[in-house]
């Protein structure tokens, strides 16, 4: 037992980086009763740091730590508070009884919780925790309690209990009535000193004897004879040290290992889905499964985002139907499209996505659509009436002003959306509905993938509100086709990254940088502004070319650094003029543009050419290129980049 009890902790250490306030663990050990097993599931949980749960393992008189068991099987879970403060009893691992049958670790929110809470009531179920968890482990209880015969196996328990949840939620399930388990991680890492049966696990879908499942199929793998560990995590960083052999899970998947083998199940066939699961090897060591080759989180979480993209877009974009569906969202379309108005609200990058798709989004949606920086809105106590949207942006982490904002608009009978990276944040408790942007961790407080994500989020958004307007189908199928080959125009941008290192060599002595650009871009030159701020230190401003003569004119001259982003688009003569104006005060622009377009590069000191997508998704290309130059320039300016000064990803004040 104390193998596993090490091997629990220090894969929860490995995950430290992410924040929590609490930890717990659930081992099998010698039973006091008869069970079907001969064993009991113990629970310790702790309020705290990792290390505070280590100690506390070592405390536990009642647990022989040298207690050798055949078949062991642990689970372990650190939590942010979400329903209730934090405290060993709302930690997870949570119950069923105090007899630990089920027990259920589970990352996300039971949105319709306080239902099944009070149903549960009604039935007898004792409650000891404040949090939506515990719902699952006693719906479990009851479901089994009034199974209709003896034979309903653990995989039709489970089943009906994720059949019953609302929301969003990974969850691992245990039960001393079934050394089994059954979730929806990111990846299985498998272990074995012998050869697996196979590196496929091809997915069908009709009975399965094994496993009693009337729904589905489940390929096994399996050692005969031979010992094999399987490790469920949410992260591989958690199991490199043990193995590199991971699968990774599907959304919908549903694994499952009972009696030492691995099976998988899926119950609903979606159109155009893999049928096989590999298992993959990791090419990577402990030291490199955090931030790979990269020196710092930014730059990998930089080069993730030909990946981050396509998982934002995963599941809701039907390339071959040209359909979107935003499953956040569905149950609240009516309502959604009834509304005559759209508010936009966020702070920094998340305002900088909403002015990215505001256009697209007026085009797409035909309603007036409103951008707020969410301080300002509170300071202006603005009107809203009840026939408003509003959608409510988060990158990561919590910030209180855009939580406020969020409140007062549900207080003024707007109908309320969260956009957001972080599952079971305050946003997605108290919004309506919503849309996970599936970014994955971002370590950096300087958000780049997440602003990537949310503005395709956005863009799904509106290509959803309007797939019913046969006026705009024309428009909606070339943006379509533009999400499909973003992820690999993300990747040739991407290969740009020595020539932006060259520039970055020649600017980083400077005190201040200008960005200009318009239209679909002003939103690009206000976020590489932010992030050239945010870890260079320089001074930086992003400016409205429009504006240029407005008072910004009187700051060029040739020692004064300029960016100007000048894409072939509907404000590409526009964006021209601007540059023939700062070329006439001897200034020397930085230009990111379109291949292949000698017009623009003869005036420019620096180039920066991108290949050519729709306009409204333009500028996702063109933050790629301001997100690299501002990493480089904090590097050369010796600067802790994951880290900068005074800021933080979470802002709990005004």
């Amino acid at each position: 037992i104390k193998e596993i009890f090490e091997t629990l902790v220090k894969g929860l250490q490995r995950l430290e980086y992410r924040g929590y306030d609490s930890a717990g663990v659930a081992v099998d050990g010698p039973s006091k009763s008869t069970d079907i097993n001969g064993h009991a599931i113990h629970l310790i949980k702790k309020k705290g740091k990792v290390k505070a749960l280590d100690e506390e393992l070592y405390k536990k008189d009642s647990l022989n730590l040298d207690e050798e068991l055949h078949t062991h099987f642990g689970l372990a879970h650190t939590r942010w508070a979400t329903h209730g403060e934090p405290s060993a009893l709302n930690s997870h691992p949570h119950r069923s009884d105090k007899n630990n049958e089920f027990v259920v670790i589970h990352n996300g929110i039971i949105t319709n919780y306080k239902e099944l809470k009070k149903y549960l009531v009604s039935k007898g179920y004792e409650f000891e925790s404040e949090t939506d968890t515990e719902v699952i482990p006693k719906l479990i209880k009851y479901i089994y309690d009034n199974r209709e015969n003896d034979n309903v196996t653990f995989s039709t328990l489970v089943e009906r209990v994720t059949k019953q949840l609302e929301g969003a939620f990974a969850l691992v399930f245990k039960s001393r009535h079934s050394q089994g388990r059954r979730g929806s991680p990111l990846l299985i890492g498998v272990r074995s000193e012998h050869e697996l049966s196979t590196e496929h696990i091809p997915v069908q879908y009709k009975s399965c004897e094994s496993c009693s499942s009337l729904s589905a199929l489940c390929t096994h793998l399996k050692i005969e004879g031979r010992a094999v560990e399987y490790y469920f995590a949410s992260d591989a960083s958690a199991i490199i040290e043990h193995t590199n052999k991971v699968l990774y899970l599907e959304d919908d998947d549903v694994a499952m290992v009972t009696k030492g083998e691995l099976s998988i199940h899926r119950i609903n066939r979606q159109a155009g889905e893999d049928p096989v699961r590999a298992i993959q090897t990791l090419q990577m060591e402990l030291q490199h499964i955090m931030k790979g080759n990269f020196d710092a989180f930014m730059q990998k979480e930089i080069f993730e985002q030909p990946e981050s993209v396509v998982n934002t877009m995963r599941g809701r974009i039907f390339f071959d139907s040209n359909n979107v569906v935003l499953g956040g969202l569905k149950d609240h379309l009516k309502e959604i499209k009834r509304c005559r108005r759209l508010i936009m609200i966020g702070c920094g990058t998340s305002f900088h996505a909403a002015v990215a798709t505001r256009q697209i989004l007026e085009e797409l949606t035909e309603l007036p659509v409103m951008v707020e920086l969410a301080s300002d809105f509170l300071d202006r106590i603005t009107p809203v009436i009840n026939d408003t949207l509003s959608l409510s942006l988060f990158a990561l982490g919590e910030t209180a002003d855009t939580l406020m904002a969020l409140r007062y608009c549900k207080d003024h009978g707007a109908l309320t959306v969260g956009i957001t990276n972080t599952v079971g944040s305050t946003i997605c408790r108290e919004t309506a509905c919503g849309v996970h942007i599936n970014a994955g961790p971002e370590i950096g407080v300087a958000s780049t993938k997440a602003y990537t994500s949310q503005f395709v989020a956005l863009i799904m958004f509106g290509l959803m509100m309007s797939e019913d307007r046969l006026s705009l189908q024309k428009r909606r199928l070339e943006i379509i086709a533009g999400l499909k080959d973003l992820p690999e125009l993300i990747k040739k941008v991407l290969s740009l990254n020595d020539k932006i290192k060259t520039i970055a060599n020649e600017l980083y002595e400077q005190k201040s940088l200008l960005v200009m650009g318009r239209g679909f871009n002003y939103a690009t030159c206000l976020e590489g502004a932010l992030k050239i701020k945010e870890i260079t230190y320089m001074h930086s401003e992003g400016i409205l070319a429009g504006e240029l003569k407005h008072g910004p004119l009187a700051l060029v001259d040739r020692h004064m650094p300029v960016i100007m982003i000048i894409m072939k688009d509907g404000c590409y003569t526009k964006c021209h003029n601007a540059l023939q104006q700062v070329a006439a005060r001897k200034g020397r622009p930085i230009i990111i543009c379109s291949q292949d377009d000698p017009e623009v590069t003869s005036k420019a000191y620096q180039t920066i050419e991108l290949p050519h997508t729709v306009d409204c998704l333009q500028g996702i290309l063109c933050i790629v290129p301001l997100q690299l130059l501002s990493f480089h320039l904090a590097v050369l300016r010796g600067y802790d980049v994951d880290c900068p000064r005074n800021l933080a990803k979470s802002v709990t004040v005004e």
